[in-house]
């Protein structure tokens, strides 16, 4: 049976392929504080010094993001709604009349009225919670449009417009978890706040100090630093001011600071302040996500961090977040004069800037002369207007391959990408767009299990000259590759700079038997990222300790408690305890795991992990039937999962329930058609009945899987009954040449050439036994005794 597995760093991985998303994840919290340690005090107390960066900082973006609805505020920024918005057969409409604000739900069910408790956003959006059972506070049906000024459809306005060929996107309900602010979107809209959410009640009573992103969310609690500036003599500056030395830092320090609340990923801790590395407390989401198109260009929200780590003026050390905005959030250079805002640009391309119109090609008051209007183009998610922060010139072509958006055609909207990448081929000699076509094309085979380009997906994980993103796409994009070309390519990618490829790298060498990468991720349990170190920890949990050294027995034991931590970071979310099912069940604490998996699936019963899972392990346990009525729960919630079909078939197969095993393998391999294992159990299962129906199904297994030694020498078998002895001697000696063969297929193939009456044949086989290493003693006995035996 096939367990499913997120990996806990990353958000978005199973082993089975499927995609584990999510709006927003949870950021910083309030740091926990020793005696004499600095503690929050709140903005109010920094005014006291610092009146002009308070006067400007309060009424931006960041000390704005969060705010309570007051009366005042619905007269000066809401208009009133005078038409409701149908939403799945209910009508929602919004009352701002009175004192309090409300949400009027109105459906066959009758009315109910929801309170507008707080409001977040108000850049391009106000997004409004209420409070619903246990302490939740949910995101409302209803957002409201800044500029239009117009109510509508929250989750309706979410939808990702997938390609032509891909599944349509569908609405959540808005009372979905996703939507709930005290485990989804918080730490971005408030400071300091506490979740105190109670496992065993699954309830909150979440508080914070402040609403909005505070001056002590960026630069540390500030109450020494209060202390010490108010004992200075009048006049003068401590020489210690007790915080970081913000002014001091690099771009990457800058970059880190800022990384939190504008990536999308996955936290790894509760602990990070300002000054700390990313990587030690995060990890991040890349290509992998249908959130972004193949060729990186963002399709959902927008966090921007996984962007902006491709910009060359990022990667180059040079450019930082301050560059172009203030610490709250502004944008330094907003103008509606190209020559104003390519300042922006400066010092670093002065040539460029002084002479834009011969780069841009467009007049010199034209918004197209504006350098962030091509290599900053402007899209929307749900309303919420994003800039791409990749800063890669404009690919119309890759519109045309993969309908992403390119900054020609958002100017020139009554035109076609066609248009738009004639004219930028004409302007520019060198074609710039082939490296994006190219690594998109890869991105988007590799989503599609399509292995055709294999061997270049494998030279962009050596390439130590791509970037960190990239690079790490392309690993966890390979998860469900079955060649084992791949594994000496991810071995080369653990001695990568950069921590995000190592530990992606690491989380996928769990599947590699090779003692090679056993050795690295044993080094990388002492790697100098905790990412890094969780990933390699998480990757060992089946490695046996009797072959660890004290030393690694040490730092295993020591990486595996930060693993265990990193997983219970948020321990509202069904996916923490999924992990931690996983975690448990690796160690052989099996009635642990079942509760994990239990606790995991009552969060979110939707969710079909955590019931096949356990269904394995009950499995394993002797209880079969148990096993089955997991997986029929799963059945009941995806009825066309693969995963969920292919496991349900083989325990109905155990069963001797031979008619609902193969209904159910026919159903996975539909839905899945490259799951390998699918093909090659249904395979088994029909062929002796239908022969020929039989080694179809064990080809296609094959064809998914080249080399794979047990579909090989199970396809050889059924032919050589069938009478197709050439055939079969065709399968096995392609095995041996290119594949991992089995005792079995070298035995096999032995005895197919002496019965053919070719003895040469046949000993050059048990020759090649004899010295195949990865063989068992017995078999490379038995194979030399016959080469000593035809000697005679």
């Amino acid at each position: 049976m096939k367990r499913l597995h997120i990996e806990i760093s990353l958000l978005v991985v199973c082993a089975l392929g499927i995609a584990i998303t999510s709006v927003v994840v949870s950021k910083r919290g309030p740091a926990e504080t020793k005696p004499g340690e600095a503690t929050i005090v709140g903005s109010e107390s920094c005014k006291e010094c610092h009146q002009r960066f308070y006067e400007l900082w309060e009424p931006s973006h960041h000390g704005k993001a969060m705010q309570p609805y007051t009366p005042t505020l619905a007269r000066e920024q809401l208009t009133p709604h005078t038409e409701p918005v149908l939403i799945d057969g209910v009508n929602y409409q919004a009352d701002i009349s009175g004192e309090k604000g409300w949400i009027i739900e109105t459906g066959p069910a009758g009315t109910k009225r929801y309170e507008i408790l707080h409001l977040m956003g108000g850049k391009n959006v106000f997004f409004f919670l209420t409070k619903l059972d246990r302490g939740r506070l949910q995101v409302l049906p209803l957002a409201y449009r800044l500029g239009p000024n117009e109510w509508y459809d929250t989750t309706g306005s979410m939808l990702r417009h997938f390609g032509d060929d891909e599944p349509a996107d569908e609405a959540i309900d808005w009372r979905d978890p996703l939507l709930t602010f005290n485990t989804a979107c918080f730490g971005c809209h408030v400071s300091q706040l506490s979740k105190n959410y109670d496992e065993e009640t699954d309830t909150y009573n979440t508080v914070w100090k402040e609403p909005g992103i505070n001056c002590e969310t960026c630069h540390g609690p500030a109450s020494e630093h209060n202390r010490v500036c108010r004992e200075a003599p009048p006049g003068t500056v401590p020489e210690d001011l007790k915080l970081p030395p913000l002014k001091d830092i690099t771009p990457l320090q800058w970059d880190e600071t800022c990384a939190p609340c504008h990536a999308k990923m996955l936290p790894i801790t509760t602990s990070f302040q300002p000054g700390d590395r990313y990587f030690d407390h995060y990890g991040l989401v890349t290509y992998e996500d249908s959130d972004f198109y193949p060729d990186g260009r963002d399709l959902g929200e927008n966090y921007t961090y996984t962007s902006w780590l491709r910009s060359p003026c990022v990667t180059s050390g040079e450019l930082g977040c301050m560059h172009c905005h203030t610490s709250s959030g502004r944008y330094r250079f907003q103008s509606e004069v190209p020559a104003e805002a390519n300042k922006a640009c400066l010092p670093c391309h002065q040539a460029r800037v002084e002479n834009a119109t011969a780069h841009t090609h467009h007049p010199e008051d034209a918004p197209g002369n504006k350098c962030i209007s091509c290599h900053m183009p402007m899209t929307s998610f749900s309303h919420m207007r994003r800039s791409d922060h990749s800063m890669l010139p404009p690919t119309p072509a890759a519109t045309i391959a993969f309908n992403s958006p390119n900054a020609c055609n958002i100017c020139h909207a009554h035109q076609s990408p066609e248009w738009a990448d004639g004219h930028v081929r004409r302007w520019r000699a060198n074609d710039y767009q082939a490296p994006v076509l190219e690594l998109g094309q890869l991105t988007d085979d590799a989503r599609k299990s399509d292995w055709t380009q294999l061997d270049a997906m494998l030279a962009v994980i050596k390439d130590t000259k791509r970037d960190q993103v990239v690079v790490t796409s392309m690993i966890r994009i390979l998860q469900n590759c079955p060649e084992p070309r791949k594994w000496p390519a991810l071995r080369v990618a653990m001695a990568n700079p950069s921590p995000l490829v190592r530990s992606a790298a690491a989380m996928q060498l769990r599947d590699d038997p090779a003692s090679e990468s056993s050795s690295l991720l044993l080094e990388a349990l002492s790697d100098d990222f905790r990412l890094v170190r969780i990933a390699a920890a998480a990757s060992l949990q089946r490695y046996p300790r009797a072959r660890m050294s004290p030393t690694d027995v040490a730092r295993f034991e020591s990486a595996t408690e930060e693993y265990k931590t990193s997983m219970m970071t948020q321990p509202d979310r069904w996916s923490s305890h999924y992990n931690m099912g996983n975690f448990l069940s690796d160690n052989g604490a099996i009635d642990q795991a079942l509760k994990s998996y239990k606790k995991s699936h009552n969060l979110r019963p939707e969710m079909i992990q955590p019931l096949v899972n356990a269904s394995m392990l009950l499995a394993r346990q002797g209880q079969t039937l148990e096993s089955i009525a997991q997986l029929r729960k799963a059945l009941a919630v995806a009825p066309q999962h693969a995963a969920v079909n292919f496991n349900l078939g083989l325990a109905l197969a155990e069963q001797q329930d031979m008619v609902g095993a193969e209904r159910c393998l026919r159903q996975a391999v539909q839905s899945d058609p490259t799951m390998a294992e699918a093909a090659y159990n249904l395979g088994v299962l029909v062929a002796g009945q239908n022969p020929d129906e039989g080694i179809a199904w064990l080809k296609k297994a094959l064809a998914v899987s080249p080399g794979d030694g047990k579909h090989a020498y199970t396809l050889a078998f059924y032919l050589n009954q069938k009478g197709s002895v050439s055939e079969a001697i065709m399968v096995l000696e392609k095995l041996l040449a290119e594949g991992t063969p089995t005792a079995n297929s070298y035995l096999l193939l032995a005895s197919l050439h002496e019965s053919a009456g070719n003895p040469q044949a046949a000993a050059a086989v048990y020759r090649k036994a004899s010295g195949d290493r990865t063989m068992p003693a017995s078999l490379r006995r038995h194979a030399q005794m016959k080469l000593e035996s035809a000697s005679e």
